[in-house]
């Protein structure tokens, strides 16, 4: 049975876990043999010998803009839950390695930002702006470049049983139970907004398809980018059509999971920043363009690790798909892919940062949006046509 995400938009970080492991490794190819670097590539003397990117959750397409860099002789740490090699950019080789480590099970289920500080190895974490927000007096980090432009989150239901439904503001007009994890900031968000009342939140979700598949008159969360594919075409007790409406388009603002340093770190960093960056930007609209040699390394690296969380082709390459046509990538309203426009980086302050704080999170007094994001480092010739 496919395990789901669980655990998104969480109010406080988790408690910080050291994890150790002995590891066991298998090698692929992702790529041709890779050419020397240009000097716009190089990477060598300006950033780590290995650029290690820490993500929030098991390998998926949300991840791709990292998996896509992994060159020819790349290695899976099985134990670990990491892929390891060279990090290449259109054929060249940039000089460095590129680390893509798991989050989720694989750091104890603990923040990204509590990882980032625990492990100074780390060069760049996924982290979502809400997260960044609740981390920001003890764990500050800032955001240099976010490859996904609205968050993949949704609600979900069964159209068979809710016909008349086009979207969030139905579902406040019942009394239908909406199954969320635990400690969502959206939950807040909707009810404040008069959306979903307090009362229809059940904060029980499990990850598995059972409970809606006995129960489809249920409201449950799920990411646009699997759960569609997944219910229809892998969760035989179902296997037909849901619907559903991101969280994005009823004010759920943030930047999901955009690659961040720690904050005293940004200084250090930015010679390297300013190379890496507009490869990562470039590497995110390639994904896009022909998505098929990273989807196999998504799978192929959650196959070996074989653990409760799966990934099929068919899910990746639904994802692929979903994430141009849905805009969750998408050019920034500051122009470029991969640009975090100011005035939305605020916004989602003033949102999010009271509810934060009425959850007990200690939200760093007179935080700003440059704290949490920077474009100093964007390409803006990089753009998807």
């Amino acid at each position: 049975m496919r395990t789901t995400r669980l655990l998104a938009g969480l109010l406080v970080p988790a408690l910080v876990t050291t994890l150790a492991a002995c590891g066991s490794s298998s090698s692929g190819s992702a790529a041709s043999s890779a050419a020397p670097p240009s000097d716009a590539v190089n990477l060598t003397g300006v950033c780590p010998s290995t650029v290690v990117v820490q993500q929030d959750w098991e390998p998926e397409a949300e991840h791709a803009a990292a998996y896509e860099l992994m060159g020819q002789g790349y290695t899976i740490d099985a134990d670990k839950k990491r892929v390891s090699g060279p990090l290449v950019i259109d054929g060249m080789d940039t000089g460095v390695k590129i680390e893509v480590r798991s989050g989720g099970g694989a750091i104890g289920f603990q923040s990204v930002p509590s990882q980032m500080y625990v492990d100074q190895s780390i060069t760049l974490g996924a982290v979502t702006t809400d997260a960044a927000i609740s981390a920001s007096s003890t764990q500050p980090v800032t955001a240099v470049v976010a490859p996904l432009e609205k968050s993949p989150q949704m609600l979900m239901w069964d159209p068979a049983t809710h016909p008349t439904w086009t979207g969030i503001a139905d579902i406040g007009k019942s009394e239908v139970k909406v199954v969320v994890s635990s400690g969502t900031v959206y939950s807040t968000l909707l009810s404040d907004k008069g959306l979903v009342k307090v009362s229809q939140f059940d904060t029980s979700y499990d990850g598995a398809p059972a409970r809606f598949v006995a129960s489809p008159e249920l409201v449950q969360q799920g990411y646009a980018t699997a759960e569609p594919y997944v219910y229809q075409h892998e969760v035989p007790s179902w296997n037909k059509p849901v619907k559903y409406q991101l969280l994005s388009d009823v004010g759920y603002n943030v930047y999901p999971e955009a690659l961040s340093v720690r904050t005293a770190d940004l200084a250090k960093l930015s010679p390297c920043l300013k190379k890496l960056v507009p490869i990562l930007q470039r590497a995110q609209i390639n994904y896009l363009t022909n998505p098929g040699t990273a989807n196999k390394l998504l799978v192929e690296a959650v196959e070996k690790f074989n653990d409760s969380w799966t990934y099929s082709e068919g899910v990746a390459d639904y994802a692929a798909k979903a994430l141009k046509d849905l805009g969750i990538v998408a050019n920034d309203s500051s122009g470029a892919l991969g640009g975090m426009d100011q005035t939305r980086v605020q916004s989602a302050l003033d949102t999010f940062g009271p509810i934060l704080k009425s959850s007990g999170a200690k939200v760093k007094d007179g935080l700003k949006a440059s704290d949490l994001a920077t474009n100093q480092f964007i390409d803006p010739s990089m753009t998807l046509k």
